[in-house]
């Protein structure tokens, strides 16, 4: 069987851009691509803590080191700049690897300075 789990995200990247007359995608700086281990052109996955949008797209490098978290095309209708989002990506993994897979979570600041890296999200008592 194949499952489907979360591989990585960017946890509250701040929107620095939006372009509506841009072709589409997200361009998201090069730093932290490779620090969540996110591949240009890769599928992603974007929910907007702001407003509650969720809308699918993929990534594009942006300048290493630029900060940029630019919402690009129709997706731009969804996410302006300031607004706080969750950019995850999926994987898919044979039930037999699960078991020791870890994904990569990089926590950003409101610069999208990256603040925390954990490879597991703390349940909170109720």
């Amino acid at each position: 069987m194949q499952l489907t789990l979360l591989k990585t995200k960017l946890h509250r990247a701040c929107v620095t851009h939006s372009e509506l007359d841009y072709e589409g995608s997200c361009a998201i700086d090069g730093q932290l691509l490779e620090a969540a281990g996110i591949h240009e052109y890769e599928q992603i996955q974007i929910y907007n803590i702001a407003n509650g949008e969720r809308f699918t797209t993929y990534a594009i490098r942006a300048e290493d080191g630029s900060h940029i978290i630019s919402i690009n095309g129709a997706a731009a209708h969804k996410a302006s700049p300031g607004d706080r989002i969750i950019i995850c990506a999926y994987g898919t993994l044979d039930e037999k690897e699960v078991a020791n897979f870890k994904p990569t979570l990089v926590y950003l600041d409101e610069n999208n300075n990256i603040t925390n890296m954990k490879s597991s999200i703390p349940v909170q008592a109720v």
